[in-house]
């Protein structure tokens, strides 16, 4: 696959950046898909953890699309949207961008996803979202 230039979303802040490191490799030189499901999961937790003022579980992982590898030595960073919010549970995507060749900057967009996650109380049952305020 060939890099895809791009920039990382202007006025916005990552959620979370992390740099994959040697371990994190498949057979191939490419950073596994299950490492990047896993950061995506805990950059869509942060901001559902926020809005629903507590604990939450990932529900459902509604969509996954990998459109690029990542390589050890990328930054990767991770920019959570929450699109909806329901009763008990908030839906997030989840946009993934790998800061490429320092010596010669690239920026690509290598994961999209969306997930859903619900609110959980201390008793581990589903429970409803506060309203804003």
């Amino acid at each position: 696959m060939t890099d895809h230039p791009t920039q990382l979303p202007a006025h916005r802040t990552p959620v979370l950046r992390m740099m994959p490191m040697p371990a994190d490799l498949n057979p191939h030189g490419d950073v596994f898909g299950g490492w990047i499901m896993a950061q995506v999961d805990i950059a869509g937790a942060i901001p559902a953890r926020t809005r629903a003022r507590g604990r939450v579980a990932t529900v459902s992982v509604n969509s996954f699309l990998f459109k690029q590898p990542v390589s050890v030595g990328d930054l990767v960073s991770f920019y959570v949207d929450i699109v909806k919010i329901g009763r008990t549970s908030i839906t997030v995507d989840v946009e993934v961008y790998a800061e490429r060749h320092p010596e010669n900057p690239v920026v690509v967009k290598v994961t999209e996803a969306r997930l859903t996650y619900v609110a959980v109380g201390n008793d581990g049952r589903k429970r409803e979202i506060p309203a804003e305020g």
